[in-house]
């Protein structure tokens, strides 16, 4: 049908259609560094492994020994903090619509090896702590997290760090066992109640810290030993007193984590935890963790007024293992149902999208809808398709790299990209054992020699800066207005920032008409995001010529 009899029969049934013109033809083209209103509720946020993204100083990839052979993508790789700050710096981020970036633990890790059955490994992951108040060399220095904190944060980029609480690395022939007043080495842990599930170690080799006492315990001696010889004992141990005495709380062994964790949020203005094995440790402890990091994060806002982005709360979000959003409030260990969000999680990672491939958008996008402006309204979710030690993620074969960025960057709650999600990384890697094969290095190489590659990052960019810019993708009301071909609206409500949208998904290339709805009055300018085209409300529906079979409908600034 051709455009003249398009508007000649849209003239007819809605006394009139507007006439698209094309605005901006490129809209990944102009990098603006405008930031919009913000929410945790809606974030656009970026996970990577701070080892496996980029490599900005090569001088830091080897350190304490550690040269034996590992089993493939299970030594450092060459990751560091430099490098994800060069990728902030370039833009990378902003071109993809990210306004939060969580990385892997930094912190020290164990300094050998071991094999936990799936050949032998360093702590490339960050996830075996050796020390938490000094950061691994290898990831590098402090003053390279600071440095990357305030790149970030000079783009409307906020930091989230990865607390680990619940265990210290493994027992290796260089990193001996801390005291039994502070860990248990058994029983591991066999997930059929509460009680097997938090007093327990995950692994056979993984120290769980005796989260649950309130005795007082001395500082492990290897620690006490370690710091000596760095030269930082008197200061640590200042430091603790005055944080002891300030909070009143015991010595105990979580109380120590908790305090060293709270520096790097008074040291360097980070915006959040992401918790790992929150399930595992007692509810009581993430209520006291956020208390010290809220006081932590108002102690830096005082100090640092001109650094402060806005007035947007601190940040917890937790990880428990097959929560799925669709359950509520509550996660059911079999004897006992607990609330991880009274008085500590924002969010809670959702388990849930990753197996939605078998229903269509709208049947999840009603959904997280209910849940969240229903029985979790308040908090949010934070979503995933491929994560770092899901062995399922939703698309392996990375078949399917358009419909992944529909379905997380367009669904309700906050989205949480894998790094290399945009560029389609290969997920099935040859010799890897278990998880390994999610953790290969970016693959930067691919947008410069893969075109498929370049139309995927876009796509990704389109949408992700979509999301950013408006508030209601991620937080905003879901009301569907078409199931074939697929529309709806997004519009915030309460006390949001007032902003709405609307999304067409199947549409046909060339001329389309799409409803809008309350989301736009007649007279309005509409912009597509996805085309640059602008076009004006008429009769409740606006006209988009484009070659895509998407729309993302935003009111135009111009």
């Amino acid at each position: 049908m051709t455009k003249l009899m398009i508007c000649a029969l849209a003239t007819l049934l809605l006394a009139g259609c507007g006439e698209s013109t094309k605005k901006d033809p490129d809209p990944i083209a102009e990098n603006t560094e405008e930031v919009a209103p913000f929410s945790w509720k809606a974030a656009n946020l970026y996970f990577l492994l701070t080892d496996r993204f980029n490599n900005g100083d090569p001088s830091n990839d080897v350190n304490y020994e550690r040269t034996n052979d590992s089993a493939v993508l299970r030594g450092f790789e060459g990751g560091d903090l430099k490098g994800i700050t060069q990728k902030i710096n370039e833009g990378y981020f902003t071109d993809l619509g990210i306004n939060a970036i969580w990385m892997t633990p930094v912190v020290e890790q164990v300094h050998d090896g071991t094999d936990e059955g799936t050949g032998y490994t360093y702590g490339y992951h960050g996830y075996w702590t050796k020390d938490w108040t000094a950061l691994d060399p290898n990831f590098g220095t402090r003053e390279d997290l600071a440095e990357l904190v305030e790149a970030a944060h000079s783009k409307g980029i906020r930091i989230l760090l990865d607390a680990v609480i619940n265990h210290t690395g493994p027992v290796t022939e260089m990193d001996t066992v801390w005291p039994e007043e502070w860990v248990r080495t058994s029983p591991k842990c066999e997930f059929q109640d509460y009680e097997s599930t938090v007093t327990c170690t995950l692994v056979e080799n993984l120290p769980d810290i005796k989260t649950e006492s309130n005795e007082a315990v001395e500082l492990p001696p290897q620690l006490v030993e370690k710091w000596k010889a760095e030269g930082r004992y008197e200061e640590e141990m200042a430091e603790l007193d005055a944080f002891f005495e300030k909070t009143g709380h015991p010595r105990a062994p979580r109380f120590y984590i908790m305090k060293w964790l709270s520096d790097y949020i008074t040291d360097f203005g980070i915006d959040g935890y992401r918790v790992d094995t929150v399930k595992h440790t007692e509810e009581y402890v993430w209520q006291e963790f956020k208390k010290v990091c809220v006081d932590a994060f108002a102690e830096w806002k005082q100090a640092n007024p001109d650094k402060v982005l806005d007035n947007t709360p601190f940040y917890m979000v937790g990880e428990i293992y097959f929560y799925d959003v669709l359950s509520g409030r509550y996660y059911d260990f079999g004897d006992r149902k607990v609330d991880y969000f009274v008085d500590s999680f924002d969010a809670l990672i959702n388990f849930n999208l990753r197996s939605s491939g078998d229903k269509t958008y709208e049947e999840v996008f009603s959904n997280y809808n209910s849940i969240l402006q229903n029985e979790l309204k308040g908090f949010s979710t934070l979503s995933y398709l491929t994560s770092h030690d899901d062995g399922s993620p939703f698309d392996k074969e990375r078949e399917k790299p358009f419909e992944t960025a529909n379905r997380l960057l367009l669904a309700p709650g906050a989205s949480q990209v894998y790094y290399g999600d945009e560029l389609a990384r290969p997920l099935i890697i040859e010799g890897t054992n278990g998880d390994a094969t999610l953790r290969s290095f970016m693959n930067w190489e691919d947008i410069e020699n893969n075109p498929e590659t370049k139309k995927i990052l876009e796509h990704w960019q389109k949408l992700g800066r979509f999301r950013r810019d408006h508030i209601a993708v991620g937080a905003g009301v879901h009301k569907m207005f078409t199931e074939t071909p697929y529309t709806f609206m997004r519009k915030t409500a309460d006390d949001m920032p007032e902003d709405a949208v609307v999304v067409g998904l199947g549409l046909a290339a060339g001329e389309k008409m799409v409803e809008v709805g309350e989301a736009f009055t007649d007279g309005t300018t509409i912009r597509d995001a996805y085309s640059g085209i602008t076009s004006e409300v008429k009769n409740g529906s606006v006209f988009i010529n484009s070659e895509y079979d998407i729309v993302l409908l935003e009111k135009s600034e111009d």
